[in-house]
């Protein structure tokens, strides 16, 4: 099977949730099929990016886009009532390189991830499938609640053109996935459709238990320029630590991440160690006795509580994370939602180093049982194949009926 995928960043290196999904999906299924690589990008991709993607991918075609010319079409795009971020990733110029290569291609079938990429694949005449990924339009909808004045307006707008977006999708895709249960409700759909669910995994021979010294008590991880993640740290470092430390004053806390904004750069004291980037996440996770993610506002699966459970580091978290994850509480995790209460199960962890093992173990178990990316690539490499069969028998039926 020819699979070509379309992506809205370039997906090595894996700084980010989306390009995680595409990158080991594509690892996956390179085994078995060819695989074709469109991708858009916004800066310039190092070369070593593209020899790490060459490795499993026929051909790669990458498109540049101006981040100038982007701004302009989210302006365009907001007087012309459509979604700011389709806009941001649409190009004409792009949309010609996609055209050239699918027709050289020619493949069996389309896969394109979020519907950023809608407009690439929207005319193509070969078999579509569109991976929402999360549901954005519930990413946007949770941080609006969070602002108010112009940042409001602006959220409740790409809001309602995301639901628009992901409505439309619906009628446009021959098939549709998505990474869990949560976000295939929190998407509108058309009478009948159906939302396959494909759920990440974790690279278990990686992110497996390392034994080193434990230098911070808690740690959160990830992608520092991200909203849900900003807000996450300075929850935990301005609400949550200052309870923790009425107990524990000794405590320290460890946000590590990429590009972390200056917000979160300022949160640095001698109690809380801020890295920016890092060549190995892994020791990062390992250094503390405590993974928290406290999380208020984004969508999705949340890959830091995977790997971090992977590891064996006993988890804290929020419902509102936990959702999509599907742990149980006290067994596999410890979810809680407020400073209080997370605080209280941050000590509770660290006061208790047999609870910390049991969980640690049971989160283990649990990832290894239902985060596996052979399982989940094998349930898209059946979508795929089930797209592409289904729609040359309907191509055949027209030309019988004819």
């Amino acid at each position: 099977m020819k699979i070509l995928f379309i992506l809205p960043r370039f997906p090595f290196p894996l700084e980010k949730g989306d390009k995680l999904r595409a990158y080991n999906q594509i690892r996956y299924l390179a085994s078995n099929n060819e695989v074709y690589l469109f991708a858009l990008s916004h800066q310039r991709v190092d070369d070593n990016a593209v020899d790490e993607m060459s490795k499993f991918c026929k051909d790669i075609c990458v498109a540049r886009l101006s981040k100038i010319k982007g701004a302009l079409r989210v302006v365009r795009n907001f007087f012309s009532v459509r979604s700011l971020q389709i806009g941001y990733w649409d190009s004409r110029r792009a949309r010609s390189l996609y055209r050239d290569f699918e027709a050289k291609v020619r493949p069996d079938v389309v896969y394109a991830q979020m519907v950023r990429t809608m407009k690439y694949a929207a005319h193509s005449t070969f078999p579509r499938v569109l991976d929402f990924q999360d549901a954005l339009s519930m990413n946007f909808e949770r941080r609006m609640l969070k602002h108010r004045s112009l940042s409001y307006f602006v959220l409740h707008y790409e809001f309602k053109m995301l639901r628009s977006a992901e409505f439309n999708a619906c009628g446009i895709f021959d098939r549709l996935t998505v990474i869990s249960e949560r976000d295939s409700e929190a998407i509108p759909q058309h009478k009948d459709t159906v939302i396959d669910i494909v759920r990440n995994g974790v690279d278990f021979d990686y992110f497996r238990p390392i034994d080193m010294p434990k230098e911070y008590d808690v740690v959160f991880c990830g992608n520092m320029q991200y909203r849900p993640n900003i807000d996450a740290s300075l929850f935990l470092a301005e609400e949550v630590m200052p309870i923790v430390w009425q107990s524990r004053p000794e405590a320290k806390l460890l946000l590590a991440g990429a590009t972390p904004k200056g917000a979160v750069r300022q949160l640095a004291s001698e109690r809380v160690t801020v890295t920016g980037s890092v060549d190995d996440i892994r020791p990062c996770y390992a250094s503390a006795h405590v993974f928290v993610a406290p999380m208020r506002i984004g969508s999705g699966l949340q890959n830091k509580l995977l790997e971090a459970m992977s590891m064996g580091i006993p988890c804290v978290t929020t419902s509102l994370a936990n959702a999509s994850l599907g742990a149980s509480d006290r067994r596999h995790i410890l979810v809680a939602d407020d400073a209080t209460s997370i605080a209280q199960s941050i000590v509770r962890l660290l006061d208790d180093r047999r609870l910390r093992d049991n969980i640690a173990s049971e989160a283990s178990a649990f990832v290894h049982d239902n985060f596996s990316w052979q399982s989940a690539v094998g349930k898209l490499e059946t979508i795929l194949r089930q797209a592409m069969t289904s729609s040359n028998k309907h191509e055949e039926k027209q030309l019988e009926e004819e």
